[in-house]
């Protein structure tokens, strides 16, 4: 297991970059913990899997260093890194057994036969491969053959940490929520440092205890999934967190009143007060669910026109116009809502502001 640093990481696949703007990753600098549980979350293309390769060692950075317990790494391979990697797509020995796939690591270290048997069967009942050990891996499913790639990542214990690189692409939806409580169930057991990449924003929440949210290059925050719903510290984090995600609205401050198309929104003091503070353009964040929705006139209750109601069973999504602005709330599925128009409420508590895309305060 490892503390892994990453000081001011930064790279273009250019062979001669000019401005920030044309690097895949922008001055990365991150700490990941020994023995923590993170998942890697941003859309395609945000250099979730360019960052990953630099961990390991499969890319050496343009700018930066990479620090195993403070030992700089940067420039070694990743069989100097003693780290364990697994890809989207299954990489195993097809003429092989379950068996010897899973051994293969383990005879190339030299590790004692009887220790790879005990380890073999170990991992094997870890992910539900006993039945199939003795078979060959050509003949199984998509599913089983990434369980089997998952296992050769899992069945070393001396690595200093375990990379995935959206590992349950293959895989079929209802084995995906098995895999990743098995994937959790063994962090908790052996402790090792474990960074899963993902653009699935419930993969991240269920598996990492911290998650590293990427956008454009640039790790935009980094924090529990709690701390991500409630207060997201950037506008993408906001609406890419969250179903539905977070609104948006433009926004102009007099004292503690946000004015969105001639309605007037109460903030708390503090978030009326940085938001005066802040510089450029200033939007009002609040998530759905937070959002109370009225069929009758409220105080501090903003009249909107009703546009779609979606029943989900155990809640509804309410989609409403203010002005020339789009409002989604989700509220208990009981409730009713009228067809035409409603009041909302923003409570003050949950109601965020964010200047230029940040986070005020």
């Amino acid at each position: 297991m490892a503390r892994i640093d990453m000081a001011e990481v930064a790279h273009s696949y250019l062979p001669k970059t000019q401005t920030l703007e044309e690097y895949a990753l922008k001055r990365i600098h991150i700490t990941w913990e020994d023995g923590g549980a993170y998942a890697l979350l941003g859309p395609s293309g945000c250099g979730k899997t360019t960052l990953l390769n630099i961990i390991s060692g499969l890319l050496a950075p343009s700018q930066g260093q990479v620090l195993y317990d403070g030992l700089d790494v940067t420039a070694l391979p990743p069989e100097k890194r003693n780290i364990a990697q697994v890809f989207q797509f299954p990489v195993l020995y097809d003429t092989m057994t379950v068996a010897e796939n899973l051994a293969f690591p383990l005879r190339n270290r030299g590790v004692a036969p009887d220790l790879i048997r005990e380890r073999v069967r170990e991992v094997a009942d870890m992910l539900d491969l006993a039945a199939v050990l003795n078979k060959k891996a050509a003949g199984l499913t998509a599913d089983a053959k990434q369980k089997i790639s998952l296992g050769r990542g899992l069945v070393r214990s001396d690595v200093a940490a375990i990379l995935f690189d959206e590992p349950l692409t293959v895989i079929d939806p209802h084995l995906k929520w098995q895999l990743r409580r098995k994937l959790k169930e063994i962090h908790e057991r052996a402790g090792t440092t474990m960074i899963y990449v993902t653009h699935d924003q419930v993969e991240a929440m269920t598996f990492a205890d911290t998650i590293v949210v990427m956008y454009e290059g640039e790790v935009v925050q980094v924090g529990t999934p709690e701390a991500l719903v409630e207060k997201p510290k950037h506008k993408f984090v906001g609406y890419f967190i969250g179903s539905p995600g977070m609104n948006f609205l433009e926004c102009r401050l007099e004292g503690n009143m946000a004015h969105v198309n001639g309605a007037a929104i109460a903030l708390d003091p503090r978030t009326a007060e940085q938001g005066r503070r802040a510089r450029g353009r200033l939007e009002l964040g609040i998530r759905p669910m937070h959002l109370e929705v009225h069929n009758q006139p409220v105080a501090g209750g903003v009249p909107v026109a009703v546009r779609l109601i979606e029943d989900q069973g155990n809640a509804k999504i309410v989609t409403t116009a203010l002005g020339g602005q789009t409002v989604v709330a989700r509220i208990p599925e009981a409730q009713p809502v009228p067809s035409e128009k409603a009041w909302l409420r923003f409570p003050p508590a949950w109601t965020r502001m964010f200047a230029d895309e940040r986070l005020v305060g």
